[in-house]
């Protein structure tokens, strides 16, 4: 909440809502959301991460390529990579057939895309700081 927030940095929440505010319009903060476990909330739900080589573009390297796939409503997650490969993608969807078909039929045929290796996630134990599970307690907490 803003007064837990406010306590931990020791300022007035007005204060903080006022810098919160400030960097939301400044897009420094880009937007807020809800961490669903989806397993406990009984969806079927499916992610993958991908790896792409792509060939880069004459004056735009991997952006265009990039773009492209970042508008796809099955993708969370777009990242340039160092290593092996150039793109990671995080993608989502209700089964393993239906990213597999994702990756057939759309993301494969996309000029530039010359190889995919996906990876499908068996269980998430955390994600954007957040430990998933009941059985997943922070040891680091004080006792």
């Amino acid at each position: 909440s803003l007064e837990d927030m406010a306590t931990m940095i020791n300022e007035a929440p007005e204060t903080v809502a006022m810098k919160m505010d400030q960097m939301q319009k400044a897009h420094i903060i880009n937007g807020y959301r809800a961490l669903i476990d989806w397993e406990k909330a009984g969806v079927a739900h499916v992610q993958a991460i991908i790896e792409l080589r792509v060939t880069p573009r004459r004056d735009c390297g991997f952006d265009e390529v990039a773009a492209t796939i970042a508008n796809f409503e099955e993708v969370d997650s777009v990242l340039l990579m160092s290593g092996g490969y150039d793109l990671s993608l995080v993608v989502k969807g209700t089964s393993f057939q239906d990213i597999a078909l994702f990756v057939a039929k759309r993301l494969s045929p996309i000029e530039g895309v010359l190889s995919t290796a996906t990876h499908f996630v068996l269980k998430t134990y955390k994600k954007d700081g957040v430990l998933y599970g009941d059985e997943m307690k922070d040891e680091r907490e004080y006792q």
